[in-house]
């Protein structure tokens, strides 16, 4: 948005915020990379699990459902014993890993300025 725009085009529901509140939590973004550049667009939980180092089971299990009801993912369970569980990436949730993976490029290419960035108090980075 320009400087200018017509207050209505800052909105509560307007498009660039609708965007960040699909981000608000880190782990949506890792998810949708993990998936699309790991592993071809879909993956079982205990995969996904190994993935993402420093996810919960129980915060996996959350984003993974929040991202479903969003329509991002899809979830095939196969009856085996025990029951398997597969995330799908949907043509929705593709498209959304353009983005992520413009930002996860930044980050490869500058970590100098990631460097110098000061710890926000609720990080766990030192």
């Amino acid at each position: 948005m320009q400087p200018g725009t017509p207050d209505e085009e800052w909105r509560e529901d307007c498009a660039p915020r609708r965007v960040l509140e699909l981000f608000a939590t880190k782990w949506t973004s890792m998810v949708l990379h993990v998936l699309h550049a790991r592993h071809g667009g879909s993956a079982r939980t205990g995969v996904l699990l190994r993935s993402l180092p420093g996810i919960s089971k129980k915060m996996l299990t959350q984003t993974v459902r929040d991202m479903e009801a969003s329509g991002l993912l899809t979830r095939r369970v196969h009856s085996t014993i025990p029951p398997m569980v597969e995330y799908h990436l949907t043509d929705l949730g593709r498209r959304f890993v353009e983005p992520v993976e413009l930002l996860y490029a930044w980050g490869r290419e500058n970590p100098d300025a990631l460097d110098r960035l000061l710890p926000r108090p609720s990080s766990r980075r030192p």
